[in-house]
């Protein structure tokens, strides 16, 4: 493994140097990866391990819009993409790559096809770590293991397709053939990880949870929208408020921040721009620190996913859902923001 120095901290990583493609392909060359699920991760991760040479299927419900994608995107039935249980029954590396609900639900069908020699695969620590509530509960004879993308399927793919990498980290729950680290990693290669860094399934869910909450989407929204409304009821118009608030930030500054880091951003600003950035984050910090100690305890409580289970688990869940996106959807930020990525130079 390869070491990487956080200031004081050391932590091993796994890159492509030391374990190459090759080797991923000779460590799984006699599995057959069945993608259960072709929804947010399975079209990704399904997809580049085609392409890097592995024997992959994918099962889906037919008729459906996902089997529908599927055979779009290249997958041929009968030969590549199969029925669920077909391809449950068919795989030796079965990637539960459906939602947290779906897979609570397609539980009892899936456990039925985990005989004594298969590997159970995850890009998320929710079902195994919250067992008690979703009775995820893997046959003692398999192993399983996790390998999380840092980024949706759709980064996934397009960061492999212009030939880059998404870092993942990686974890083993249970290792019953004593192989499973070589096939975590071989899988975290296949799918096209930039480097793979270890953890846990309960440190897996924990961060996730918290993530999503947080900075990846909660938190950002929760920014977004107070100063979008500032800003208009100071008199600013949507053009300007929105400019200001989002796009610059998207596609502007992140992209430099994504090559260069934060500090190199604050370094290559105007004097104005770093004085205020540098006398307001630590307010920024200070204020939002609460609130990030509150929700990392209610995730650690389990509070985070009893409240998904029980929501998404409703018969009206995606009527309810859609009520609540439509509000963000139809809300004037977001509105301005449809308008103004139609206005953005094309290539």
């Amino acid at each position: 493994m390869a070491k990487l120095k956080f200031g004081n901290v050391e932590e091993d990583v796994v890159t492509r140097q030391e374990f190459p493609m090759e080797k991923a392909r000779e460590v799984l060359q006699n599995e057959t990866i069945a993608v259960i699920g072709y929804g947010v991760q399975g079209p990704g991760q399904s997809l580049n391990m085609r392409d890097n040479g592995f024997k992959v299927i994918v099962g889906q419900r037919r008729p459906s819009k996902t089997w529908d994608k599927a055979v779009a995107d290249g997958w041929k039935p009968g030969e590549t993409l199969f029925e669920i249980e077909e391809a449950l029954q068919r795989g030796t590396i079965i990637c539960l790559l459906l939602s947290d609900a779906a897979q609570i639900a397609m539980w009892p069908t899936v456990k039925k096809y985990l005989t004594a020699g298969k590997t159970l695969y995850f890009s998320h620590g929710f079902g195994i770590t919250y067992k008690e509530q979703t009775q995820i509960i893997p046959p003692a004879e398999v192993d399983v293991i996790l390998v999380a993308p840092k980024g949706s399927g759709t980064s996934l793919r397009r960061l492999f397709v212009e030939g880059k990498g998404l870092n993942s980290s990686f974890a083993i729950y249970q290792d019953a053939s004593g192989k499973a680290r070589e096939k975590v990693i071989a899988m975290g290669i296949g799918v096209g990880s930039g480097y793979l860094f270890q953890t846990d399934f309960y440190k897996e869910v924990t961060s996730d949870l918290t993530g999503e909450r947080g900075t990846l989407m909660g938190a950002i929204q929760g920014i977004f929208a107070a100063q979008y409304e500032i800003l208009r009821k100071n008199g600013h118009s949507p053009s300007e408020a929105f400019n200001e608030t989002v796009e610059e930030l998207t596609e502007s500054l992140m992209p430099l921040v994504a090559e260069n880091g934060m500090d190199w951003m604050y370094a290559n600003c105007s004097t104005t721009a770093q004085r205020g950035a540098l006398d307001w984050w630590k307010r920024f910090r200070d204020a939002t620190l609460p609130v990030f100690d509150e929700l990392y305890n209610s995730v650690k409580a389990g509070k985070e996913a009893a409240r998904s289970i029980a929501s998404n688990s409703q018969s009206d869940y995606r009527e309810k859902l859609e009520v609540e996106l439509k509000e963000l959807r139809d809300s004037e930020m977001w509105q301005a923001g449809a308008t103004v990525r139609k206005l953005r130079p094309k290539k």
